[in-house]
């Protein structure tokens, strides 16, 4: 267990060898206390600015010598308390770990450093006329190393798949302070055990992602996006599992439910009906998005849902996809003050009409206000609870709404997260939906972090050496 004279005694010696790259002011210690969460912030003892991959390495081993706390941080945007150094520690930024690596255009594939963004790495790709871009939009302007180390994803994951599916290849610092690389930029492989994907998601908890290398797509020909109002959600979420089913390549399907929709009217100015609505993108050539839209169109037809809106200019696409951009403020302003408890889930898309039903009774049982939209292509969907940072009583009730919605996911077969990821916010989700693996996966944590520096208390509850 480390001591405060042992992380005293690691601050200095990363002070010595890190110069102005290390930090110990309250200032910088309060801006790495906390992410975008409800979560209370908790400042680590000291923050690391590394500049390369053998900064890093020493921030590990000094760490690693005092068995000190290391917490990545990338840009503080993640919802699940990723980042909150519960047990003080060493906070390493890696935001300055920020260059485009290489773009392979003929192989579409690209190398960056974990700070870089995505915004960042689309802008570069459309500056340089690559005809590519990278589709992972988890709404946040995150780092794609955080991305990774979360396995984001967002709207556009029905048609181009999470971060997991992304992730060729990359760098990590491992806990004993090794530099090491997984995968490539083969589109496929067979050697070995798959440390890329074990590294995806793991929050931070098996090592530190210092490097992805990530696959491009195709900037496709012709996009085009339509709106379309629904009675209920149960008429709308058919519609969905219909479109799916006639095997439309659609890029995005989200939905926003009738209170989501009355809060972006407010916040955004808009007059959509106050009603379960759907938002579609289509990408392709001319020939097949206009196929596309038209097909959904009719199913939309078959399932009441109406007028269709669609729309092909880039500026009226805007226009018309306004309530889904701004949904995640729109909820936070119904409440002025408040702050946002956001859980996800996700389903198989056939028990979706059943569970976001299911969800929605029991948020009728709460005062509280919680809008509902997901990325229902995949059977994904959250719920924002706007609730008073000052009210136990709040936070107490939204955890059980949010530990029954959970439950609602794990007997239809789902999963407790499908894009957010653990931290701390569902440690003992986790244990219920792995009864019989949990234990593997402390296995695995035990192998590779003996001494429990890595992001302890996030992902797993674990008691390893570092704990006795």
């Amino acid at each position: 267990m480390n001591t405060r004279t042992e992380t005293t005694a690691a601050c200095r010696e990363l002070a010595r060898r890190l110069g102005d790259r290390f930090s110990t002011s309250a200032d910088d210690r309060t801006q790495h206390a906390a992410d975008v969460s409800h979560h209370r912030a908790q400042q680590p003892d000291g923050v690391a600015f590394p500049a390369s991959n053998e900064d890093i390495a020493t921030v590990v081993q000094v760490c690693g010598e005092h068995r000190v706390p290391i917490i990545p941080f990338g840009t503080g945007t993640a919802v699940e308390g990723g980042v909150v150094a519960i047990r003080g520690g060493i906070s390493v930024d890696l935001r300055a770990l920020n260059s485009i690596l290489s773009v392979n255009v003929a192989d579409m594939d690209a190398s960056v450093q974990a700070g870089v963004t995505r915004s960042r790495l689309n802008e570069h790709l459309e500056r340089d006329q690559a005809k590519l871009w990278f589709p992972v939009d988890p709404g946040a302007d995150a780092s794609l190393g955080g991305m990774a180390a979360t396995c984001a994803s967002g709207p556009s994951a029905v048609r181009y798949g999470t971060m997991r599916d992304n992730v060729l290849g990359l760098t990590a610092v491992m806990p004993d302070g090794r530099i090491v690389r997984t995968g490539g930029r083969a589109r496929k492989s067979s050697a070995g055990y798959d440390l890329t994907r074990l590294l995806v998601g793991s929050e931070g908890t098996l090592g530190i992602i210092t490097e992805v290398t990530l696959r491009l797509h195709a900037v496709p020909q012709a996009v085009s996006a339509a709106v379309c109002p629904f009675s209920d959600v149960d008429s709308a979420v058919n519609c969905v599992i219909e479109v799916l089913g006639a095997a439309i390549p659609m890029a995005r399907i989200e939905l926003l439910d009738e209170v989501q929709i009355d809060a972006v009217n407010q916040y955004s100015g808009l007059d959509n009906a106050v009603v379960p609505t759907l938002f579609f993108e289509f990408h392709g050539s001319h020939a097949s998005v206009d196929e596309q839209a038209r097909s959904v169109e009719r199913i939309v037809e078959r399932h009441r849902g109406g007028p269709f809106r669609r729309a092909d200019d880039e500026d009226q696409r805007r226009r018309l996809w306004q309530a889904r951009y701004d949904s995640y403020y729109a909820a936070k302003a119904l409440r002025p003050g408040g702050i946002g408890y956001v859980t996800d889930v996700c389903v198989p898309v056939s028990r979706m009409a059943d569970c976001i039903r299911r969800t929605r009774e029991l948020l009728r049982t709460t005062g509280i206000p919680a809008p509902l939209f997901g990325h229902v292509g995949d059977g994904n969907y959250h719920v924002v609870f706007i609730i008073d940072p000052q009210s136990e009583s709040e936070l107490a009730e939204v955890c059980d709404l949010s530990r029954q919605i959970v439950d609602l996911a794990l007997a239809a077969d789902g999963t407790c997260t499908g894009e957010h990821g653990i931290g701390l916010g569902k440690l003992d989700a986790l244990e219920r939906e792995f009864e019989t693996g949990i234990h593997v996966m402390r296995t695995i944590k035990r192998a590779i972090d003996p001494h429990n520096i890595m992001n302890p208390g996030k992902v797993l509850r674990t008691k390893l050496q570092s704990d006795l």
